[in-house]
């Protein structure tokens, strides 16, 4: 077997020298690869630990999928400088129900083990839960950096935060993982997990990590808590913007960790105009979502909107009569009706940003009206356009 499914892409790489040898006896691995649904769409920064699944998957290897139902509600705590929210259980089922949705957009359905982990936590009781935390000290945990770095800030740290590593190792103990994908964020815990198998005396998993994707803006890692992040179920238009507001230099990462191109392929694309590559990149993403139709479709709005200066052909309408609104109803509500927005706030904050114009103007008060315009245009950023009819 070619050592890609080592090497490419991955910055950890621990215990591969032991996978190999079970791979030469013949064994068929079991690769692990966990998400909590704390959110109900998976980002592109999902895809890269995906793409990697995959790739074992089609080298003929079992890809696991664990849904962390029950890590859900503690919180994954790595790279967090303060405690999680709380989830219900009814959040978690919400999140849950839409994940596989979109999972299977990447993997092979048909050779995809689901597990969601509630099936071995829910049958624990107090007494096991005890024993599971006799396996780690205080000072090991200490040795993550962020709860290093919070411990000496006096920031607070939960028990229950504690446990995660235990609990996410304890998911690869339960189902004998030989692999463990993850982000680099991820290498503590995915390390736990092989403590845990070699304490109860089994063969421990490789840890392989990859690169956490940048964002839109460039800088910070891509996360929905940064708005700079790409859904799996942004729609085509959505999509193809988002990919197209990355800074040039940002794109070669998305090149190698989403489109897995070779470095010789980046190095030819480098040679031309980063437009027509930024373009090339985004059409390609949009088309292993959708279809290369839409995709394309996606391109010509693009340009329409970006390049010509006008508005898209097609654009989600809202009328002031349907939504119960008026001419004296303030504009925010009827952007509100348009459900292109997570919430009212996030208009207010897009205002106060001048980032939304009507037929062309900005909008600088929050608490305008809709007036008695027959039909008008909304902007809001580079990328979401409404109609707003009486």
């Amino acid at each position: 077997m070619s050592d890609f499914l080592f090497e490419k892409n991955t910055e950890n790489a621990i215990g591969s020298d032991e996978l190999r040898e079970r791979i030469a006896s013949g064994k068929r691995l079991k690769v692990k690869l966990g998400v909590d649904p704390t959110r109900p769409d998976l980002t592109f920064g999902h895809l890269v630990v995906f793409n990697k699944l995959r790739e074992f998957q089609d080298q003929g290897h079992e890809a696991i999928l664990i849904i962390g139902d029950f890590t859900a509600m503690i919180g994954d705590p790595s790279g967090r400088s303060s405690t999680r929210p709380v989830l219900t259980e009814e959040d978690v089922r919400t999140n849950a129900a839409t994940y596989l949705d979109q999972a299977f957009r990447i993997l092979d359905k048909k050779k995809t083990t689901v597990r969601y982990n509630s099936e071995w936590f829910s049958e624990m009781g107090f007494a096991d839960c005890l024993n599971l935390s006799r396996k780690m000290t205080v000072a090991r945990m200490l040795e993550r950096d962020d709860f290093s770095k919070r411990y000496r800030s006096n920031t607070p740290i939960s028990i229950v935060e504690f446990l995660y590593p235990l609990i996410q190792g304890y998911d690869s103990l339960v189902l004998d993982a030989d692999v463990e994908l993850g982000g680099s964020d991820q290498l503590f815990n995915m390390l736990v997990g092989r403590a845990l198998q070699k304490d109860a005396g089994k063969p421990e998993q490789a840890v392989l990590t990859l690169p956490l994707l940048v964002g839109l803006d460039g800088h910070r890692k891509m996360s929905k808590s940064y708005d700079n992040y790409v859904s799996f179920n942004d729609g085509p238009r959505e999509m193809f913007g988002k990919v197209m507001s990355i800074p040039d230099e940002t794109m070669w990462d998305y090149y190698q960790l989403l489109l897995l191109s070779s470095q010789d392929e980046i190095d030819t694309l480098k040679q031309g105009h980063p437009m027509d590559a930024k373009k090339n990149l985004a059409r390609e993403l949009v088309g292993r979502f959708y279809s290369k139709d839409e995709a394309e479709e996606a391109q010509k709005g693009f340009e329409q909107v970006f390049s010509k200066g006008k508005n898209p052909d097609e654009m989600t309408e809202v009328s002031l009569a349907g939504a119960g609104l008026g001419p004296d109803s303030r504009l925010v509500d009827a952007m509100e009706a348009s459900g292109l927005f997570q919430s009212k706030k996030e208009i207010i904050r897009l205002i106060g940003q001048g980032a939304v114009k009507r037929d062309g103007d900005r909008v600088d008060d929050r608490n305008e009206t809709v007036g008695d315009h027959t039909e008008q245009v909304i902007q809001a950023g580079k990328r979401k356009f409404l109609r707003i009819i009486s």
